[in-house]
C-alpha cells in the first residue's frame, strides 16, 4: 500500500491531521496549476483550498483506481472552472492581477527584472485567454509537466484528444503572444 493510500485510509478512520500530510504533499504542485488556471495568485488560493475542502468531504469516494493527485486535480480544476465562471459573471472586465516572480537578483539589473515581469505578465495574460480546455491542457503539461495519460486521467478524455487540445493551445497561444512579444512563426 503506497504512502497516499495509508494516509487517505487513516483519515477516513477519523485520524483527519492525515490529511493534512496530503495537503503538505501536494498544496505546492496544485496551487502551481491551478495559480495559471485562473489566472492570479488569490483566486488559486481560494480555488485550491475549496478543492481540499472538497476532496476531504468526498475522500470516501475515492476508489483508488487512479492517483490520489490525479483525482485531486480533477476537482481542483473543476473548482476552478466553477470560479471563472462565477467571476465572469460577476465582472467580466475585471482583469486579474498576477504573481509576483520576485526581487531582482543581485546579477540581475533592475530594468531586466522589470522586462521580465511584463514577459511573465504578458504571457499569464495570454494563457488566460485561452479556451478552458485548451488552458487545463496547456498548464498541465507545460507547466506542471504532466504526461499525456495523465493529462488523460484527469481531464477525462482521450490521450488523442489531450494531443489534439495541446496542439491548438500551442497554435493559440503563439498567435495571443505573437503581437505582444514579437514572436516570430
Amino acid at each position: 500500500m503506497n504512502e497516499d493510500a495509508q494516509l487517505i485510509d487513516r483519515t477516513l478512520a477519523g485520524q483527519s491531521a492525515a490529511f493534512g500530510y496530503l495537503v503538505e504533499k501536494y498544496q505546492e504542485r496544485l496551487y502551481n496549476t491551478v495559480v495559471h488556471v485562473v489566472g492570479n495568485a488569490e483566486d488559486a488560493k481560494d480555488v485550491v483550498q475549496e478543492a481540499f475542502v472538497q476532496a476531504f468531504l468526498k475522500l470516501a469516494s475515492f476508489r483508488g483506481a487512479s492517483a490520489f493527485y490525479t483525482w485531486l486535480y480533477r476537482i481542483a480544476l473543476n473548482v476552478a472552472a466553477t470560479h471563472r465562471r462565477r467571476r465572469r459573471a460577476m465582472c467580466s472586465a475585471e482583469q486579474a492581477r498576477l504573481g509576483d516572480g520576485g526581487p531582482p537578483t543581485a546579477s540581475q539589473s533592475p530594468s531586466r527584472h522589470i522586462e521580465q515581469e511584463e514577459c511573465r505578465r504578458q504571457v499569464r495574460r495570454a494563457i488566460g485567454r485561452l479556451d478552458e480546455d485548451y488552458r487545463a491542457v496547456l498548464v498541465l503539461r507545460e507547466i506542471d509537466g504532466c504526461c499525456y495519460e495523465t493529462i488523460a486521467e484527469i481531464l477525462e478524455v482521450p490521450v488523442g484528444t489531450v494531443r489534439s487540445r495541446l496542439h491548438r493551445a500551442r497554435l493559440q497561444l503563439r498567435e495571443e503572444l505573437k503581437e505582444v512579444l514579437a514572436v516570430e512563426p
